[in-house]
């Protein structure tokens, strides 16, 4: 069954960014968010929602993605950061540190979800299930996603038993059954439900 057609922009004739999070249901790691702007021609027709693609798929469109945007970047939120603020406020702090770094000001935002934070002097509209409408989102849904695997890959090395590699720091039962077993590492989010379990049972 051939896939919706995604649109290229909401408002014609507007700057408009897509921005999209990835990583904000894990036990461990940051929230990674992205903010893509592209050009008025742009066209692929495999770009679509980060989730209904392949891990090869992502990590094809990732460089065709970079090398044609006019402008994208990239914004962190660590786990301590998360565990300060929560993660629906650090999801909208990632996204409003990739808008501030973006090379063109965007003149209009269009956010994956149903709430966000407005950024200072942009408008926004919020997109449920934005990320299998819009190009920009579905974009920044790629990018956000493989530069996230990527980091978690990284830290992986330094804590291999979590198998981070595979799961990327989603709750698996294997991850769960993991920080029950032997506790957390530097890189858990000890305000998620279940760590906090677990750090009583350390009392």
């Amino acid at each position: 069954m051939k896939k919706d057609k995604l649109q290229l922009f909401l408002q014609e004739g507007r700057i408009e960014a897509g921005c999209d999070e990835a990583g904000r249901g894990c036990l461990a790691g940051p929230v990674f968010a992205v903010a893509v702007i592209l050009p008025e021609d742009f066209e692929n027709d495999l770009l679509n929602d980060s989730k209904k693609l392949t891990e090869k798929q992502r990590n094809a469109l990732r460089p065709i993605i970079e090398q044609q945007a006019l402008a994208f970047a990239v914004g962190i939120v660590d786990n301590h950061e998360i565990d300060r603020i929560n993660i629906l406020n650090a999801s909208f702090l990632a996204m409003h540190r990739a808008v501030a770094q973006l090379k063109i000001q965007p003149e209009h935002l269009l956010i994956d979800g149903n709430r966000f934070k407005a950024y200072p002097e942009i408008s926004h509209t919020c997109i449920i299930k934005g990320d299998g409408k819009y190009l920009p989102i579905a974009a920044a849904s790629i990018l956000a996603k493989t530069y996230r695997d990527d980091y978690m890959e990284a830290i992986h090395q330094e804590y291999p038993e979590y198998d981070w590699s595979k799961n990327k720091g989603y709750p698996t039962l294997h991850h769960r059954k993991l920080v029950r077993e032997i506790g957390i590492t530097p890189y858990h989010r000890i305000t998620f439900a279940n760590l906090a379990d677990q750090l009583r049972l350390d009392f």
